[in-house]
């Protein structure tokens, strides 16, 4: 019977490993490059991979090599006319690593940049991989999953730490039956049993056996010959009886969490505030979405009044009119007690404004964070846009807004309440970092 097997690799993903490596050893780089390339994007496009550069210096991989000075050396120069042996040639001027061009650059040292296409999810993968939810705590079993390691099979490829030894003697055990590889005893019987015929005609006076011994001898002969043969053409272990532990990710029940989106869009917030904003809570949605598997998301929207909305109404409608904050918080209060119970949700919330405010609603504002949501949410973030121009005049005490100065006091007592300005487009994902990185609390103590 012929056996045939088939060691090709399979050309499909040959390069996901090399491409692997290559992220894990150039991540602080492209993790830069991602976060450069980030602050230029729109709404429409914040979630799509793209072309990334990095220095060619991080494609370098250390190595040994002989040093260029110190030693003795014999070198073999063919065309060589001028020198002897014996004879000491001069250093070349410029050190041990090599000529350069023929003129020098008035610019200092240079490298050639290399260009990386991220596809989307390693794109969003590196970008949201250092941040999280504040104190996210177990409360209910439900909604939002997370994941963790879980066996899943085996593989015919992997690491060696990952090899199952049970499996991959089990189906070396299956090869060698079905295609009839010889057992080393069997081997061993055939020659006990030569050599007991070849004893035998030592003994005998004229040194030879019977018609039948002989042919029995050249038989047993002849099935040792196939034996070895074949011991050596069917392995004991092949490669394909390998087999490697896999696994993967699967959810685990964690906690549920709901996410408020407060956003003001009166009449004192430009076009361009309102974009910045939009932007803003673009990103958050993205980031929610990504990390968490079911995090609900509740939009509110406000001028002098406020109301729940759709997410196609939060960031697309174009409702204008004065300015009551305190009005986005009782609605956010409202939905708090109708829909989401302190002890089964974690409450979190982000609201951005211009600062501006009805002169008498700032009491109220504070009143309804101090006593009614700051105690019921693990983290409540507001984000100030205030126009580019009077970023300096805001930089001043006196130059805060009536927002800002209601709530400064209230964050300087609760580290679970933070307070940020963005003036432009590269500032939002600076802030975003800073507002949810890992172990916000820890580090800024």
């Amino acid at each position: 019977m012929l056996y045939i097997v088939d060691r090709r690799k399979n050309p499909t993903g040959k390069s996901l490993g090399n491409r692997q490596r290559f992220m894990r050893r150039a991540k602080a780089q492209i993790k830069k490059a991602v976060e450069s390339t980030i602050r230029s994007r729109g709404i429409t496009d914040i979630s799509s991979g793209d072309q990334i550069t990095i220095p060619g210096k991080t494609l370098k991989e250390p190595g040994f090599h002989h040093m260029g000075r110190g030693g003795n050396r014999n070198y073999v120069l063919p065309g060589n006319k001028k020198f002897v042996q014996g004879d000491r040639i001069a250093r070349p001027q410029g050190g041990d690593s090599g000529s350069g061009g023929s003129q020098a650059s008035p610019d200092g040292e240079g490298e050639d940049e290399f260009q990386f296409t991220l596809t989307r999810d390693e794109f969003l993968d590196i970008f949201f991989e250092d941040l999280e939810l504040p104190d996210l705590l177990k409360k209910s079993l439900k909604q939002t999953t997370a994941f963790r390691n879980a066996r899943a099979g085996f593989s015919v490829e992997g690491t060696p730490s990952n090899l199952s030894l049970v499996r991959t003697m089990r189906n070396s055990l299956a090869r060698r039956i079905g295609l009839r590889r010889p057992k080393t005893a069997e081997v061993r019987e055939l020659e006990e049993k030569i050599s007991a015929l070849q004893a035998k005609a030592e003994k005998r006076p004229n040194g030879k056996l019977t018609k039948t011994d002989e042919d029995t001898l050249h038989t047993l002969l002849a099935d040792l010959e196939e034996a070895k043969r074949r011991m050596k053409a069917i392995p004991f272990i092949d490669p394909i009886d390998t087999r490697f532990n896999q696994f993967q990710q699967i959810p685990d029940p964690n906690t549920q969490a709901v996410m408020f989106c407060l956003m003001d869009v009166s009449g004192s917030m430009s076009e361009q505030m309102k974009e910045l904003a939009k932007r803003f809570f673009m990103l958050l949605h993205l980031f929610l979405h990504r990390k968490y598997e079911h995090v609900e998301v509740v939009f509110i929207r406000h001028t002098s009044r406020a109301a729940e909305v759709d997410e196609e109404t939060f960031f697309y409608s174009r409702e204008t009119g004065g300015t009551i904050v305190s009005t986005a918080l009782e609605e956010m209060k409202k939905v708090l007690v109708d829909r989401y119970p302190t002890d089964q949700w974690n409450i979190y919330a982000a609201q951005a404004s211009d600062g501006d405010n009805y002169s008498n609603d700032g009491a109220k504002c504070t009143a309804l964070l101090a006593q009614d949501l700051l105690p019921k949410c693990q983290y409540y973030a507001y984000i100030e846009i205030t126009d580019e121009r009077e970023a300096e005049i805001f930089a001043a005490a006196e130059g805060e807004t009536a927002l800002w100065k209601s709530y400064a006091p209230l964050a300087r007592d609760n580290p679970r309440f933070a307070l940020k300005r963005v003036t432009k487009a590269a500032d939002i994902f600076p802030v975003f970092r800073e507002l949810f990185a890992k172990n916000r609390a820890e580090a800024g103590r």
